[in-house]
């Protein structure tokens, strides 16, 4: 029986991530479709809730109190964390699609329910709190899950003797370290711009 040397895809000579990309791709596009779906059935009343939370949320994100940048770490942190800490058990061979599937419907069904309640308003909407967000976290999302999905497929096989655990080499931890200043920076400047951004689209769609 043939033995992986992980030290050595540690150093980036194992095989290639594109597949288990593809996958996860697959099951995030799988969510946004659910989202959609659920999104649609969504009641009328919908529309001045909405107004009334983003003037809430306005008012809570000007003042940027401790409260708003713990929210923020959440919403930044939540799903590239949760891809991280998957890659250290073998149940993440099964969880992280699902957590995949999970981000995709979330973002789809937040964003389709402010077109339902704004119309075309309601992208607009939507790119002022979710863009700069989605630009930052969707692409750690993947650098992470991707090889932690590896690394917890390799500790199940270990688990039933067929492999020989995998080594977290250099690679993973500076592949992490990036992620988290890339996600910390995009945070502090959504903190600023996103009030602003979100104060003028208001005035944009409601006049």
């Amino acid at each position: 029986m043939r033995r992986v040397d992980w030290k050595r895809k540690g150093r980036g000579e194992g095989p290639s991530p594109l597949p288990r990309l593809l996958l996860l791709s697959l099951f995030f596009l799988a969510g946004v479709i659910l989202g959609q779906v659920l999104a649609g059935r969504i009641s009328e009343e919908l529309a001045q809730e909405l107004v009334e939370y983003l003037r809430l949320y306005v008012a809570l994100e000007g003042e940027c109190s401790p409260w708003t940048v713990l929210s923020a770490l959440v919403l930044y942190f939540r799903y590239p964390l949760l891809a991280v800490l998957l890659g250290f058990a073998s149940l993440g061979v099964a969880l992280l699609p699902c957590i995949t599937v999970a981000f995709g419907f979330f973002l789809s069904f937040s964003v389709c329910c402010f077109t339902a309640a704004f119309g075309e308003g309601g992208v607009v909407l939507a790119l002022a709190i979710l863009g700069l967000r989605c630009v930052v976290t969707l692409p750690c999302y993947f650098l992470l899950a991707v090889p932690a999905w590896q690394t917890s497929a390799a500790l199940a096989g270990a688990s039933l003797g067929r492999r020989s655990a995998p080594v977290y080499g250099k690679d993973w931890w500076l592949r992490l370290a990036v992620c988290v200043g890339i996600l910390l920076a995009g945070m502090c400047v959504d903190l600023y711009l996103s009030p602003w951004l979100l104060q003028l689209a208001l005035e944009h769609v409601l006049g």
